[in-house]
Order: C-alpha cells, then sequence, then structure tokens
C-alpha cells in the first residue's frame, strides 16, 4: 500500500474513532437522563459500557498528565472546564479528556491533511498555527455554550425560589425546596448555596462559595439572599425586597440572554466563512496549474508566494477579531478573582539586556505618552503594566523582523529553485500538457540547469561561452540543434543566470522587513484600542447593574457606603480591580479612597456612581443620595435596550465585514488576478510570435 493511500486510512479510521467516541458519549447522556442521574452520585457505573467508556476516560487523564507534551495541554483544558464541574472531580477529568482527544484528533487530522495535498512548508506551518487558534476557540465556545445553559436554568431556578418563598417566607426553605425543582447543573449550586448560606461561619462560607460561583449573577443572588436573611426582609409600597431583587436578577439575565442569543445569531457562521478559504488555496492553485500551465510561473515565484502567505495572515487576523468581537463570551481579561501566573513579560525582565531595551522603549512615566498608555490598559481592565506591555511589544517587533527577513530568504530560495527547474515558454495555454510534451519540458529544463551548473550559476557570461556549453550539453543529450534553437536556448539560459543571480535579500525588502516590524509592534496597542471599542457599552452595561444592585441595597437600613463597595466589588467583571483598589484604602480615608477611584475611571456614568457614593460617605444618607433611581430605573432599561441594539449592528457590520474579507482576498488576490496577469503574458507571447511571422 502507497503512503497517500495508509494515511487516508488512518485519517478515515480516526474520524470513525471520533465519531464512536461521541455517539458513545451522547448515548451515555440520553440513558442518565432518563434514569434521574443525580449530580453528587458516585461514578458507578450502570452498564458494562459505560463503566469501560469512563475506565478508558480516567486512566486517560491519569496516563496524560505524566506525559510532558500532554500536560500543558491536558491542564490547560482543565482550568476552562474547572468552573463547569468544579464538585466533581470525576466529571472533570472525564470532560477534560473528551475535549482532550477532539483536540488530538483535530491535529491528527490537520496532519493527515497535509500528506495527503503533499503541501509546502508555508502550507504547513500556516495549517498548524490555524489548528492552534481554533482549538482555543472551541474550547472558549464549548465553555460559554454550557455557561448560557446555566443562565437559562436560572431563570428556571429563580420562579422555584419565588414560589418557594411565597409559600415558607423564609430564604433557606426557599431555596432547599427549589433544588429538587430544577435541572442538575443548577441545582448543585443551589444546595452549595443553601449550605453556605446555613453553615456556622456564613461569612467565610459565602466567600468560598462566590471563589467557585461560574457567574456574577449566581455571587448577586447569594449575597441577597445573605443580606435578607441576616437583615431581614423589607416590604415597601411595591413589595417584598427579596422578591424584587429577585425580579431584577432575572431581569438581568433575561436581557443578557437575548443579547446573547442575538449577537450569536449575527454572527452566527461567520468564523467558519473566514476559515473556509484557508482550505480552498490549495485547490484552487492545483485546478489553475493543471488547466492553464502559464500560472505555474505566478504561484511557484515569489508573487504567488508573498500572495499565499498574505492571505494567509489576513484569514488568522480576521478570526482572531471575529472572536475579540464575541466579547462577551470570552472574557479571559476580565476573570481576575481565579489568580494568575506570573506573565512570561515579567519572567524576561528578569534579564538585564530586557529591562535596559524596555527603558528605552517605554516613555517616561511624567509624559503624555505614558499617561495614555496607562489609560489604555486601564480601560480595556489589562493585567499587565506598561512596562510589561511594552516588553510585549518589543517582543512582537522583534519576533515580526526575524519572521519577515526569514520569510524573505525562503522565498528567494524557493525562486532560485524555480529558475533551476523552470521548463521553457510553450504553446500549450490551455488545458493540460501532454505526456510527450511534458517529458520534453523536463528533459529541457535537466540540460538548462545542468549546463548553468557547468558555467558556475554566474552572472554576466558572453554568449558565446553559453552558446558553447549549449552546443556540447545538449550533443551529450542527443540531440541536433540548428541556429536558431540554439541561440534561442542561449539566450534562454542567460535570462535564467541573470534572475537567479538578481535573487538575494535587497536593501527596500531590509526596509519591508524593517515595516512589518513596526507593525508588529503597535499591533498590541492596536488590539487594545479596538478592544475598548467593543468594550465601551460592555462598560456601561455593568455600571446599569450597579445601579440596580444599589436600589436594592439601599433598602437596607443599616448598611453602609463600604459595604455597597464589597457587593460592588462581588458583583463586578470590568471594574473589579479599580473597587478592589478602593476597598484596600478604605481603612485610611473612605473619602480618599473614593476620590482616588474617580479620578482613575474613564467612564463618565462610572464617575457619576463614585459622586453619589461620595456624597452618601460623606453627608447624608444612601437613600437620599440615590433618590432619583426609582424615576431613572425604566429610562436606563430602555436606555440600555437601545444600546445593546447599537452594540450588536455595530458588531454584526465588522463581523460581516471580517468574516467575508478573506474570501475576497481569495477570489481576487489568489485567482482572479492571476488570470488577469496570465491574459497578459498570453498576449505577449501572441504578439511576439507575430512578429517573427
Amino acid at each position: 500500500m502507497e503512503l497517500k493511500s495508509l494515511l487516508v486510512v488512518i485519517f478515515g479510521l480516526a474520524l470513525c474513532l471520533f465519531a464512536l467516541l461521541y455517539g458513545t458519549g451522547r448515548l451515555l447522556d440520553v440513558k442518565e437522563r432518563k434514569r434521574g442521574y443525580v449530580w453528587n452520585r458516585e461514578p458507578i457505573a450502570s452498564s458494562r459500557l459505560r463503566s469501560v467508556f469512563f475506565a478508558i476516560l480516567l486512566r486517560s487523564y491519569a496516563i496524560s498528565v505524566k506525559t510532558p507534551l500532554l500536560r500543558h495541554d491536558v491542564l490547560k483544558v482543565r482550568q476552562r472546564l474547572a468552573l463547569l464541574h468544579r464538585y466533581d472531580e470525576f466529571s472533570l477529568r472525564r470532560a477534560t479528556m473528551k475535549f482532550v482527544i477532539l483536540l488530538a484528533l483535530l491535529y491528527g487530522a490537520a496532519v493527515g491533511l497535509l500528506f495527503v495535498w503533499k503541501s509546502g512548508i508555508v502550507f504547513a506551518i500556516c495549517l498548524l498555527l490555524a489548528i492552534a487558534v481554533i482549538q482555543g476557540n472551541l474550547l472558549d465556545a464549548y465553555v460559554n455554550r454550557m455557561e448560557q445553559k446555566l443562565l437559562e436554568q436560572m431563570l428556571d431556578w429563580f420562579a422555584a425560589v419565588r414560589h418557594g418563598f411565597h409559600r415558607h417566607g423564609m430564604v433557606g426553605d426557599a431555596i432547599l425546596e427549589s433544588v429538587d425543582q430544577v435541572p442538575a447543573e443548577i441545582g448543585m449550586h443551589a444546595e452549595r448555596l443553601y449550605e453556605a448560606l446555613t453553615d456556622s461561619k456564613p461569612e467565610e462560607a459565602l466567600d468560598k462559595f462566590n471563589e467557585t460561583a461560574p457567574n456574577r449573577f449566581l455571587k448577586m443572588f447569594a449575597g441577597i439572599s445573605r443580606l435578607v436573611m441576616e437583615f431581614g426582609d423589607r416590604k415597601r409600597e411595591r413589595g417584598s425586597l427579596y422578591l424584587r431583587g429577585i425580579s431584577g436578577l432575572a431581569g438581568e439575565i433575561q436581557l443578557e440572554l437575548l443579547r446573547r442569543k442575538r449577537l450569536e445569531y449575527l454572527l452566527q457562521g461567520l468564523n467558519i466563512i473566514a476559515l473556509a478559504p484557508f482550505f480552498f488555496t490549495k485547490p484552487i492553485e492545483r485546478w489553475a496549474r493543471l488547466n492553464f500551465p502559464l500560472m505555474n510561473h505566478f504561484y511557484l515565484s515569489k508573487t504567488g508566494l508573498f500572495v499565499k502567505i498574505g492571505l494567509f495572515i489576513v484569514i488568522l487576523i480576521c478570526y482572531v477579531l471575529l472572536q475579540k468581537l464575541r466579547g462577551d463570551r470570552v472574557m479571559p481579561s476580565y476573570r481576575v478573582s481565579q489568580g494568575r501566573k506570573v506573565p512570561w513579560e515579567a519572567r524576561l525582565l528578569r534579564w538585564g539586556v530586557v529591562r535596559k531595551l524596555r527603558g528605552i522603549f517605554t516613555p517616561p512615566s511624567a509624559t503624555a505618552a505614558y499617561s495614555r498608555l496607562e489609560r489604555l490598559l486601564k480601560d480595556v481592565n489589562h493585567h499587565l503594566d506598561v512596562g510589561q506591555f511594552q516588553v510585549r511589544r518589543m517582543t512582537v517587533f522583534a519576533a515580526c523582523i526575524i519572521l519577515a527577513i526569514g520569510t524573505l530568504i525562503y522565498m528567494h530560495a524557493q525562486s532560485r529553485n524555480w529558475i533551476l527547474s523552470e521548463p521553457p515558454a510553450g504553446t500549450v495555454f490551455f488545458g493540460t500538457m501532454s505526456e510527450e510534451d511534458s517529458r520534453t519540458a523536463a528533459k529541457a529544463a535537466e540540460q538548462d540547469r545542468r549546463i548553468m551548473i557547468k558555467l558556475g550559476m554566474k552572472s554576466g557570461i558572453a554568449s558565446a561561452k553559453i552558446a558553447e556549453a549549449v552546443a556540447a550539453g545538449w550533443s551529450i543529450g542527443g540531440g541536433k540543434l540548428d541556429e536558431q534553437q540554439a541561440a534561442g536556448i542561449t539566450q534562454r539560459i542567460l535570462d535564467k543566470l541573470e534572475r537567479w543571480n538578481r535573487e538575494y535579500v535587497k536593501w527596500w525588502e531590509l526596509i519591508l522587513s524593517l515595516t512589518a516590524g513596526c507593525v508588529g509592534y503597535f499591533s498590541p496597542l492596536w488590539v487594545l484600542k479596538f478592544q475598548r471599542g467593543m468594550r465601551l457599552m460592555d462598560m456601561r452595561h455593568e455600571v446599569y447593574q450597579f445601579q440596580t444592585m444599589i436600589s436594592i441595597l439601599r433598602e437596607l437600613e443599616r448598611i453602609s457606603v463600604e459595604e455597597i463597595l464589597e457587593w460592588l466589588h462581588t458583583y463586578a467583571v470590568i471594574f473589579k480591580e479599580p473597587l478592589q483598589k478602593c476597598l484596600l484604602h478604605y481603612g485610611h480615608g473612605g473619602e480618599d479612597a473614593l476620590r482616588e477611584m474617580k479620578e482613575q475611571a474613564a467612564l463618565n456614568e462610572f464617575r457619576q456612581l463614585c459622586d453619589k457614593l461620595l456624597l452618601a460617605a460623606e453627608r447624608i444618607t444612601i437613600r437620599d443620595a440615590f433618590d432619583e433611581l426609582d424615576g431613572e430605573m425604566s429610562y436606563q432599561f430602555e436606555r440600555r435596550r437601545l444600546d445593546y441594539e447599537k452594540s450588536l449592528d455595530l458588531k454584526a457590520g465588522w463581523g460581516r465585514l471580517l468574516g467575508f474579507c478573506p474570501m475576497y482576498c481569495l477570489i481576487f488576490a489568489y485567482l482572479v488576478i492571476p488570470l488577469i496577469w496570465m491574459s497578459f503574458e498570453q498576449m505577449d507571447i501572441y504578439f511576439k510570435q507575430i512578429q517573427h511571422i
């Protein structure tokens, strides 16, 4: 069996194995639902198939975490899935291995495509990079789909809690009664919340619960339940404070779900459309070269290689930016409560050379440029400081220069190889060359290559010397040449020698490499500005959610500004770090801490919120400071809906542009423009033939 056939068989077996594993997993899930599988039950097998499948997954996990090459990927997947399986270690390990096996099959399919298509090194590198990007986004998509499912279940849970509170009038009894009425995913969080609220040390237990809570809405509900259990319910003219708090949270979740679903609908399929041209470059190239032999001169030249690399870069950039548009789905930089490892930029700063270069590239701290950069990092809530961010930009700058120079060297080497193996221009412009014509062209190209090597690959050689070598070389090959044929071959070899010696890295190409480095240097800055523009609406929405929370907290008579800040910090995502810093400094002067947080804030709505908190800390009560919230809540809700629509329309427009941009580049830059170039080349050949008539 040939290697190609063997690889096709392996690829098919991998797909069958994936289908078998997926089908087995789905079958077991259906059986668990039918039998009423309880979330906290020990993983005892209910059938032999299930026990074997689970044992394979658990054993694979134990082996993978001990394997150096797989350990990093397994732990990375486990970290992302930990929030969904926080209380069940066996489920977490099984889910981790399912996803790791999926990623392994994805890489196996990529390697199989490389061998089947017999692609070059450029396509291989770009394909592996694309698979690396896709695997991260697949993991994010899976996690966020589960988070959305959990939000939908929370609405049912809130309805059950509301019903139980009407019956019993007690928060704990209402939550305990709701555990058996909701699905298992949200049921385990409900039972953990009940255990935390009824613990002998509820504050510590609630802090532990908040550390493992999968979303901020669950944290907020836990906080409201704790406040009502401690201070009692307040029944004003609009009803129970606890029930109004649940209604407010349910409205927030419904609005969030509507926004996510509509954004998913607007951006549905665009990431696949953006990646599809990546897998069509090779088939289009093969079709064009097969039907138009003259297209070999384009696809195998420097220009064709440059267009191919540029197309791959456009595809990856558009795909990454599309994922950035789905900002409400993946927010790694905002999940600050989980702890973060030391960034690699900080590790690089341990070297003295890097610290000196950072001092050169970083603007002085008292300048406006430093202040603007610091403000930008704070606006997007980035975890790096200015110095570490500059180290990242320096690293990208050096990597882009090295990559650009390496690409140029590779392109010149490929061009030289193409010149050595370039067949003479024939008269077949459409369709496939016959076998006899192909053998004749290959023989002529080999004769040219031997003569060029014999001449030392030097340019500027006299035509007479080349003619002698042609006569000797072709006579050795057994061919008889007349004067016109010998002159044509001599001119062709002379042209090849000149073109071969012109293939070196030129000064303007070094300038282009430096330009690529500059683009790489500014690209992290552009990404931050892009994120800030996309996150502006999200920052406003979080401030509106703060106002909803304060409208509930202000009803409590013994609530203080510091306690409000603590609850806002628990509920916050984007503004978590400013609130945390304010809480740390609040004990040494609450007014000064609030003023400092106000000065650091860039959003006007958040600054106005700080003003009201400052007023409540200095002069009046919290209820009086926020007395206008009741009249503004309906207006704010309608404004938020309008802001959501504007944000979704903006993201939808950018999504369509980024999704179809790679397809346009593929059609025009990789097919239409080469066909136009081929037409001009054919016209030039026709004119030359007419002149010799």
